[in-house]
């Protein structure tokens, strides 16, 4: 992770005809970037092109679809995974948010063109739009189920919506600034939202009703994340006795990631805190690895590594680039982070190099869903990106 390796957007086009090149560069913090170029030398019986690397880089194996190239200088490799598709037609502007349904055949994304929309996960073909919000939606994702999807706008609303007729079955209104982020407790009895006005809700989906403020932090919560705690946890009890309605809430953290620098953790049932941490700068984006260990990105390029139970000091902080950290997700046996700057990459506990998802060009991804090997993006150029992890 020490010094990360950089890659022209289109390289798999442009390796693809006979001496196409396409440039590579390796950046090793605090010394001079290294770079160099890849030339295709012409292509296989296959179709998979012979391709050289320039003085300092190594070819290690490439694909169709992916290509692994190492810098022995710096001790660095990775392998650069292009799309497998593309999905272009889904909106005309910037894409906010994505999600992928439980079963891997919908997708729901929302969009800067002020749209919010279901479509089919093979081919990017549109199935319904979801129209309901003023203003634009922040957030959007599907119940554990994969028929229903709640969202978040910029209207301070939170909506619930049926994927198989569009009709929003809920509407939350509570909030007095726009929701930046949701979570799902459980099987989706109860919803978590975090928002500008500087406060994370609980609420009881089957009577649309607010069951209470979790946290008051004065500062935008830009990320929430439940995790289920592991048993080591003291969550600490609730001061009053919790509502029946809630469903799922006990034996839960809730962490939110805080515009003010600030990362927060409470017990979900309890209200309880469990940590405050101090950031770099404002917390972007959050999850859970596991019962104890969670992750954070901050505007500055930072992700963050703690344990619960010892938050004091990072379990390790990752810094790739300056770029804000868009987004964080648990993935297999580690994590897929997005950035500011177009990159997207995932780190996996038993490889030794990064995948680096390519296609972005300096568009910031903001969001990534992933299903069994498939992984979706969705950037600021408007596209959907899937990708094929069976390509590597």
């Amino acid at each position: 992770m020490a010094a990360p390796l950089r890659i022209q957007s289109d390289w798999a086009q442009a390796l693809r005809k006979d001496e196409g090149e396409a440039w590579l560069s390796c950046h090793p913090p605090g010394k001079p970037t290294l770079y160099g170029s890849l030339t295709c030398q012409g292509i296989g019986l296959d179709g998979i092109p012979e391709v050289t690397a320039s003085e300092g880089f190594i070819v290690n194996e490439i694909n169709k679809k992916s290509i692994h190239v190492s810098c022995p200088k710096e001790n660095v490799s990775s392998k650069f995974l292009a799309p497998y598709t593309t999905f272009s037609r889904i909106h005309t502007k910037s894409i906010t948010c994505l999600d992928i349904s439980s079963g891997g055949g919908l997708g729901v994304s929302s969009s800067t063109d002020g749209s919010m929309k279901i479509w089919q996960a093979s081919n990017g073909e549109l199935r319904r739009v979801l129209e309901g919000h003023v203003f634009d939606v922040n957030c959007c994702r599907f119940f554990p189920s994969g028929l229903v999807v709640l969202s978040g706008g910029m209207d301070a609303q939170l909506k619930i919506w049926s994927a198989e007729d569009a009709s929003c079955v809920v509407t939350f209104k509570g909030h007095k600034g726009g929701i930046l982020d949701t979570a799902i407790v459980d099987r989706g009895k109860n919803v978590v939202s975090g928002s500008r006005d500087g406060t994370a809700r609980l609420w009881d989906c089957g009577r649309s009703a607010c069951l209470g403020v979790i946290a008051d932090c004065g500062s935008s919560i830009n990320g929430v994340a439940v995790g289920a705690a592991d048993n080591s946890i003291n969550l600490g009890s609730p001061e009053q006795m919790p509502s029946e309605r809630e469903v799922g809430t006990e034996s839960k953290m809730l962490l939110l990631a805080r515009e003010d620098k600030k990362l927060q953790c409470l017990g979900l049932q309890s209200r309880q805190p469990l940590f405050l941490f101090i950031g770099s700068d404002s917390f972007n984006c959050c999850t859970f690895l596991s019962g104890f260990l969670l992750l954070a990105g901050t505007q500055d390029g930072n992700i963050y590594q703690l344990d619960v139970r010892s938050p004091r000091t990072p379990v390790q902080v990752i810094h790739r680039s300056g770029a804000p950290v868009m987004s964080l997700l648990s993935f297999r046996d580690g994590f897929i982070a997005s950035q500011g700057d177009g990159s997207c990459f995932i780190v996996q506990q038993d490889l030794d190099y990064v995948i680096e998802l390519t296609g972005a060009d300096c568009d910031p991804v903001y969001k990534v869903a992933t299903w069994e090997k498939q992984i979706y993006t969705c950037c600021r150029d408007g596209l959907v990106r899937r990708y094929q992890l069976s390509d590597l």
